[in-house]
């Protein structure tokens, strides 16, 4: 168990905005960050990140929370997971307890999976490293790709011992289970017989974004022509292929730095860009390029550059990929290298300005490369020229932003010596085969927009009583331990025996007003969420005298945290509506307002009134004869207290 002064260490040193700016491009706007959803697919920003509460917000999932929980949320961490995280970026020594047996064998699945990669990482350095055939194998192999030593201990790069049953057998003497070891499939177990799937390879580790051991990528040395040249980790609980870009670890800052992404296919070839000083570079680690792996790049920059070797077989085949980085909004660019080189020889024979020179040169539109490419498919031959048309047009409508759509077309007109007319009559016809429901022929031109009249929105009721307690758990959060004074209308008997509205002061702390005022009606929240939050706000302020928002957050469910986030971060969301660009504009809430507490309480109670005169107005259809009369008089009663609360929050405002 780790200790609380080392928890209360991290919470003071963690900076929300630098720890999410890891794993999310943001943007300065105001005195908040925001940036796309790491949690849900989006092209508009819907998430925030506020440094002076220390919070985030994403509008867009309704997730929230501090730091700890973005990592729990992100990375899937447990809270030690997590703490440890943080501690090691702010560079704090954790200091924990001793664990148990018990306590590490509750350890889950996926940890005991974690903690098995990690082991095997270090392992395949030992052996690269400090073993005699790991020096004169697999360390010459790396020297002769050109990698230095710093390199190498970067990239974590290691050696798998060409002996049926290393690995495996140092990790059972360490007391790592059999059943993880093949899970991650480091092991293969066939007929009671165990051995270690990565013999006599050299080893690269993939990580995550934030730097865990996902699994390996193992490259042969002999010319054995029956086993394949690369072998990966196979898909488990904590792999999954599609979801994982080699080098994200490494490239992330840099991609957010620079705006762009170079992506490459394989994993010397982002290991050689690197060390050349070219960082922003990451690899689909062998597979087809992925949705999901897009949506990684997507988060740190909306800009791509995929790089293709010189003599690329297959070339028009992965140009597949990019349209599918097309249906994410992204911009896309494409470089090829000269004939016979690829990122990896060209790194090592260039320096670091005459690569980013030459990318900047070459590196077209994918619409003028992908061209360029298909048009010397269909010199001469009007057939396949159509073809060619045909598929930059597919191309094209893979694009969500029809300006860019638009411009896009304009540019193959030019090309492609069509007419603009044509390729848009093309367009709208695969537009209308894409729809569903859609007709495989369209009359009309897609530039001209029909006006279409949108059916009247049927408003949902507003859950008042909701509001005011979400409210009143707002005020609390924002101004609970601040004073002020608080000006009341009261009623008071004059001399004659007559009720007049005196106006009473007195001072207070915001906790305290909201606490005793609500206890004085015996007001209880109805919404059951609000009323275990009002509960442990004011225990935090009557034991504590305050409360921490970013250690208080980590003490609630999910849903709560969730809901305490959207309160605090109204404001925040405000700023996403952009409502000053419709020369709306909202006030922001930074100071106390007094009077906002007493209209509070006093609306809600005024609220509560009208409710139970409602409910005696119903019981008293239902009571035609019997209790007709007591339930009327009640009903007067609480009318004349209703127009007594309405008088006072008259004056009030």
């Amino acid at each position: 168990m780790i200790q609380k002064s080392t928890i209360d260490q991290v919470f003071d040193a963690a900076r929300v905005e630098e720890v999410i700016g890891d794993f999310v491009q943001l943007k300065k706007s105001g005195s908040n960050y925001k940036g796309l959803s790491p949690f849900t697919d989006e092209r508009s920003p819907s998430f925030m990140v506020s440094p002076v509460k220390q919070i985030w917000k994403d509008f867009s999932s309704g997730k929230g929370g501090n730091v700890v929980a973005f990592l729990m949320e992100h990375e899937h961490f447990n809270y030690p997971e997590a703490i440890k995280y943080l501690a090691k970026k702010y560079g704090i020594e954790v200091e924990e307890t001793e664990q148990t047996d018990e306590q590490k064998q509750q350890a889950d699945e996926r940890e005991s999976m974690y903690l098995v990669s990690e082991f095997a990482k270090e392992f395949f350095q030992k052996k690269l490293l400090k073993t005699e055939q790991g020096k004169a194998i697999a360390l010459s192999y790396f020297k002769e790709r050109g990698f230095t030593n710093a390199t190498i201990e970067k990239f974590d790069l290691g050696y798998s011992p060409d002996v049926w049953d290393a690995f495996t057998e140092e990790a059972l003497k360490k007391g790592y289970k059999l059943e993880f070891l093949e899970k991650t499939g480091l092991t293969i177990v066939k007929e009671q017989k165990k051995f270690d799937r990565f013999k006599g390879r050299v080893m690269f580790p993939i990580h995550s974004m934030s730097g865990r051991t996902l699994g390996f990528g193992g490259r042969i040395l002999t010319n054995d022509k029956k086993a394949a040249k690369y072998l990966n980790s196979p898909e488990s609980d904590i792999y999954h292929k599609s979801k994982v870009l080699y080098g994200i670890y490494y490239a992330k800052q840099s991609i957010a730095k620079e705006d762009n992404c170079y992506l490459v296919e394989g994993y010397t070839d982002v290991i050689q860009m690197h060390q050349s000083g070219v960082e922003n570079v990451v690899a689909s680690s062998g597979t087809a390029l992925t949705s999901d792996q897009i949506r990684l790049i997507n988060r740190l920059t909306k800009n791509i550059t995929v790089l293709f070797d010189g003599d690329a077989a297959g070339l028009r085949a992965s140009l597949r990929g990019i349209d599918l980085i097309l249906e994410q909004g992204m911009n896309v660019k494409v470089c090829t290298f000269p004939e016979g080189e690829d990122p990896d020889s060209f790194a090592k024979a260039n320096t670091k300005e005459e690569i980013e020179e030459y990318l900047a040169k070459n590196s077209k539109d994918f619409i003028s490369f992908k061209a360029s490419l298909l048009v010397n498919e269909a010199k001469g031959d009007p057939i396949k020229k159509a073809e060619v048309v045909r598929d930059m047009v597919n191309s094209i409508a893979k694009i969500p932003d029809q300006i860019q759509q638009e411009i896009y077309l304009k540019e193959c007109t030019r090309i492609m010596d069509v007419s603009e007319d044509v390729l848009y009559s093309s367009l709208a016809q695969i537009n209308a085969k894409n729809t569903k429901g859609g007709t495989e022929k369209s009359s009309q031109s897609p530039r001209n927009f029909e006006v279409i009249k949108q059916p009247k929105e049927v408003k949902s009721k507003v859950n008042r009583q909701f509001e005011l307690e979400r409210n009143i758990i707002s005020l609390l959060l924002r101004y609970g331990k601040e004073q002020d004074e608080f000006e009341e209308y009261v009623y008071r008997e004059d001399q004659d025996n007559n009720l007049e509205l005196v106006l009473e002061k007195h001072e207070a702390k915001v906790y305290e007003k909201i606490f005793l005022d609500l206890q004085e009606d015996e007001i209880e929240f109805t919404n059951e969420s609000f009323k275990l939050l009002y509960e442990k706000i004011i225990y935090e302020f009557n034991i504590k005298s305050d409360l921490k928002i970013e250690t208080f957050i980590n003490e609630l469910t999910p849903d709560q945290a969730s809901e305490i986030t959207a309160i605090l971060m109204a404001e925040e969301k405000n700023i996403l509506h952009r409502w000053v660009d419709q020369d709306i504009f909202v006030k922001p809430k930074t100071e106390l307002e007094a009077r906002e507490v007493s209209d509070t309480i006093l609306n809600l109670r005024l609220h509560l009134v009208k409710q139970k005169v409602f409910e005696l107005m119903e019981s008293a259809k239902e009571n035609i004869a019997e209790h007709h009369q007591e339930i009327l008089e009640q009903v007067i009663e609480y009318k004349k207290l209703e127009m007594n609360i309405a008088e006072r929050i008259k004056r009030v405002l």
